[in-house]
């Protein structure tokens, strides 16, 4: 008997083994493939963004491409190249080209002999003119004198400043004298990306950074930048003299095959982004998309965890549905014993009326009693279970229902003794409360079946005063009890948001007890709600006057099974799902420590447009 159970329990670790195995495998499975799909759509986002990057600079680029050889035919430019000298023609062409600029919304215009020496420039009256100055390094001048237009990005050796130029030959009579140079700005296409949450880049040949809506990865490479890399940007003096830095960020992919680019920042803080790039062959520029993961990572993280926690809560209810089986089988064992046994007793009180027909009655008498008992004890065992099953779902359920039944409770006494005052109209009114009161305990039960997953509650206009009486009721006793005064200003009467009413109740429950908590035990025993509306938003504070909350824990306080309360006060699940509720409303949910004292709830909702109001 020992060995076959010690085998047992063997063959319940091995399957509890094999569980735990197939579990840890399923939720990599489930991670990966969650982290896949919000890649995915993460990628598409970031390819819309690079679209739409693309077209601006294309389109950009594309506006000025044609202008250096429509001006290289104008009469002003073409005659200062035959009489480079001649002060008149100079001043002709600098007036020409400044107009041309400012018409043209051009950072610079300016003509260039054939030895690459400035002859007119449309910044001749500015302290840092180009006249004078020979800028035949560039390579737009030489490729322009040798094939006839020239493109290149650089930073300005004389204005310091960063542009794209636009060369053209300038040829008169047959011979090739000279260069048409155009600059553009490019400081507009950065403003046009301006970004929180994800980073545009622009990369040379030597996959340098030279645009991005984050200056401080201006003029730095992703690696290390090798003598050759330098050299050849040094040769066109792009940079002119800035100094060009590095990135300690890595390039990698996935198994998905996304390309990740991770590190520390400058900050020293860890980053990791999805890399959506396309190269711009007419400029050779590669143009990158970085956007942040950590969101990504999060939400598949989040989907591992509600999965593990679907899976353990079917776990728990197989275990449960497990032991009652159990049980009944236990329970019919002993009653078939107690059976076997009574047959046993009758086969011998048979065989003893035989022999001895003087004390039968006796016997009888004592089957009887016997059987009565058995039934006794039947019933008893029967009704055992029945009380079993009914204390265990007042257990699950009686922090959730005990709070509206007892007010419900209170408006039936109110309600009897209005009838017998005869005051029936107010007597209809704590009756209709006590209806309510059971609408809410069946919102209450659907929203306990659901809390597990995302509520998919449509959203309306919910008055928050509303909201804000409805917790009052549910938390009354407790604020009695505890002597905790609760001081109360919505501001403007009226006020609405677009919520959820049930779940705001929630989180206004969950956020005022935990305030009593705080100030329970304390001389100060004072909460303020306030609101407040503003720039179509409201803004919702809740503070106590107890000890607040270490500012080392407030980053943490929204974790999901994080509380600073003893061991089996609570699951630390209140403030998480409250956090994550008012995010499904479109608002936040923040804390601080008052500077008098106290924490500060503070809940950030949209609020409901005049417009909406006077429709309903």
């Amino acid at each position: 008997m020992k060995v076959e159970t010690l085998s047992r329990k063997r063959l319940r670790w091995l399957a509890a083994l094999l569980a735990l195995i197939v579990l840890a495998g399923a939720s990599w499975l489930g991670h990966s493939h969650a982290l896949a799909r919000s890649f995915q759509e993460l990628s598409l986002r970031g390819q819309n963004t690079l679209n739409l990057a693309e077209s601006t600079i294309q389109g950009q680029l594309e506006r000025f491409e044609r202008l250096p050889e429509l001006l290289a035919d104008q009469r002003a430019i073409r005659s200062l190249l035959l009489a480079p000298r001649d002060p008149d023609l100079i001043m002709a062409a600098n007036t020409y080209l400044r107009d041309v600029a400012t018409l043209l919304g051009a950072s610079d215009a300016y003509v260039m002999y054939r030895d690459g020496v400035t002859l007119a420039a449309s910044n001749f009256d500015q302290p840092l003119s180009f006249v004078g100055g020979n800028f035949a390094f560039r390579p737009y001048f030489s490729d322009a004198m040798s094939g006839g237009r020239g493109r290149f990005y650089a930073l300005g050796t004389t204005s310091n400043k960063r542009g794209y130029y636009f060369g053209a030959a300038i040829d008169v009579a047959g011979q090739r004298l000279g260069v048409m140079v155009i600059k553009i700005d490019v400081d507009d296409l950065e403003r046009a990306w301006a970004s929180e949450d994800l980073r545009i880049i622009v990369t040379d040949p030597e996959d340098i950074i030279f645009l991005s809506n984050r200056p401080d990865w201006l003029f730095h490479a992703f690696g290390a930048l090798t003598p050759d890399r330098l050299a050849r940007s040094q040769q066109t003096r792009r940079y002119a003299n800035a100094t060009l830095g590095e990135i300690d960020f890595q390039t990698r992919s996935d198994r998905a095959g996304f390309q990740l680019l991770s590190g520390h920042g400058r900050d020293a803080v860890a980053s990791e982004y999805l890399v959506v790039q396309s190269w711009m062959p007419q400029a050779d520029w590669t143009v990158q998309v970085l956007l942040p993961t950590r969101a990504a990572r999060l939400q598949a993280a989040v989907f591992v965890a509600l999965a593990l926690l679907a899976a353990g809560s079917l776990a728990l209810s197989g275990l449960i549905l497990w032991q009652r089986r159990r049980q009944l089988a236990l329970r019919l064992q002993m009653e078939k014993a107690a059976k076997d046994d009574l047959e046993r007793r009758v086969i011998a009180r048979t065989a003893e009326l035989r022999d001895a027909n003087a004390a039968l009655q006796g016997e009888v008498a004592e089957r009887r009693a016997t059987e009565a008992q058995l039934r006794k004890t039947q019933t008893e065992l029967v009704q055992a279970g029945k009380l079993a099953a009914l204390g265990q779902m007042s257990a699950a359920l009686s922090h959730e229902f005990n709070q509206p039944l007892g007010a419900a409770r209170n408006y039936a006494e109110n309600a009897q003794l209005l009838l017998a005052q005869d005051r029936r109209d107010e007597a209809d009114e704590a009756l209709a409360r006590i209806v309510s009161m059971i609408d809410r305990l069946s919102r209450i039960s659907h929203h306990l079946r659901n809390f597990a997953r995302k509520p998919n509650q449509q959203l309306r206009n919910v008055v928050l005063a509303d909201a804000v009486h409805e917790a009052q009721e549910l938390l009354g006793w407790r604020l009695r009890k505890a002597g905790v005064m609760l001081d109360v200003d919505l501001g403007a009467p009226g006020l609405q948001v677009v919520a959820g009413p049930v779940r705001l109740q929630q989180v206004l429950v969950n956020l005022l007890s935990n305030a009593i908590d705080a100030v329970e035990g304390h001389d100060d025993r004072q909460l303020e709600l306030r609101a407040c509306a503003d720039a179509g938003r409201v803004r919702v504070t809740l503070r106590d006057h107890g000890p607040g909350v270490p500012e080392a824990l407030q980053p943490r306080i929204f974790d999901p099974f994080f509380s600073t309360k003893e061991v089996g006060k609570g699951l630390g699940l209140g403030l998480s799902i409250s956090y994550n509720i008012l995010r499904d409303f479109g608002g936040t949910l923040s804390v601080r420590n008052h500077p008098q004292g106290g924490a500060e709830f503070t809940l950030d909702l949209q609020a409901v447009a005049p417009q909406a109001e006077a429709a309903e």
